[in-house]
């Protein structure tokens, strides 16, 4: 057994003066991911910082209608709550695609953000991996990779983020909170997870010793038809395989804005810029939806055992953005 210090922090000050002053420190939160990997041997903190009973717990509307969950809501009662239901519907349903239920009553929003992959070379000791030992090698690209990336990998890792909510906060325009040493600031909840290129034991561009102290939910995407699609390998319990999430507003026969963000296909939530960019102005049509998806994808890199995650993200996206142009709050 590793041994290691526990602190329990009664504010977000108290809190990140004690990471910065204890080398090798990890926040803890609901514990649903960071436990397993202490267990695994791929964590090995020498002190915990407990920031679960901090005022982080509360989801509230601000004045300039934009919403703003704490870092320490569970999932579970983040996708149950009226506002979340209401204005963000792509958020609670992605919220409850991921996990089982318990899980999502002990884990946060801070700490889903800051989930690992759950790659198993990433979880064995015995494997290579650069992310959890830098310049040990993939052990996945010459392995098993089916469920592996196919957009913005590199040569060092091609694992794939795990998070549901993180994707729906993408296409959402989220804006993820921090404090640390040097104050606070926002980060775009897009922009949050880092693409691996050679430094994949990098998740995010959050900087040592800051916390997530809450996410906020903008004033504009609130109440625009919004859906998110999940493909896996069994109806339940399972991480995706692809997924979409689609924020659409159309204007009659035309597209006035969009957002897309799939999950399950990158080391990060992918942004599909590229396919915003052909859909807005353009028609609602299942053949335009076509093109803009087929030329985001375009730029797609599968490995030869996960090349199925292609057609079948295009297949998913295309649906998605088909039944939220013709429901009638869409029009």
């Amino acid at each position: 057994m590793k041994s290691f210090r526990y602190l329990r922090a009664h504010s977000v000050e108290e809190a990140t003066a004690a990471h910065a002053g204890r080398p090798g420190s990890r926040y803890l939160g609901g514990g649903t991911n960071l436990v397993d990997l202490m267990k695994m041997g791929v964590e090995r903190p020498r002190t915990l910082i407990d920031v679960s009973g901090l005022p982080l717990d509360a989801v509230e509307e601000l004045p300039d209608g934009s919403v703003r969950a704490g870092a320490a809501v569970r999932n579970s009662d983040l996708a149950a709550h009226p506002l979340v239901r209401d204005r963000y519907p792509v958020l609670a349903q992605a919220l409850l695609s991921g996990a089982s239920g318990q899980l999502r009553n002990a884990a946060t929003t801070g700490g889903n953000l800051l989930q690992r992959t759950r790659c198993p070379y990433f979880q064995d000791l015995a494997k290579p991996c650069n992310k959890r030992e830098p310049g040990t090698g993939c052990g996945a690209r010459e392995g098993v990779h089916r469920d592996h990336a196919v957009l913005g990998h590199s040569p060092q890792c091609i694992a794939t983020h795990p998070s549901d909510m993180a994707v729906a906060l993408a296409a959402l325009d989220a804006q993820v909170e921090l404090h640390g040493a040097h104050g606070r600031r926002t980060v775009p909840a897009a922009d949050f997870h880092r693409l691996p290129g050679d430094r994949p034991d990098l998740d995010t561009e959050i900087a040592p010793g800051e916390l997530i102290t809450g996410v906020r939910l903008p004033a504009a995407t609130a109440g625009l038809p919004s859906a998110y699609r999940k493909a896996r390998d069994r109806a339940s319990y399972a991480f995706a395989l692809a997924s979409v999430a689609v924020v659409l507003d159309v204007d009659g026969s035309l597209v006035r804005d969009v957002r897309i963000a799939f999950g399950g296909l990158a080391h990060r939530p992918w942004r599909a810029l590229r396919a915003e960019r052909a859909l807005v102005g353009g028609p609602v049509t299942e053949e335009a939806f076509g093109r803009a998806v087929d030329a985001e994808l375009a730029a797609a890199e599968p490995l030869p055992d996960n090349a199925f995650k292609v057609p079948l993200a295009r297949g998913i996206a295309c649906d998605v953005l088909r039944r939220l142009s013709t429901a009638p709050t869409a029009a």
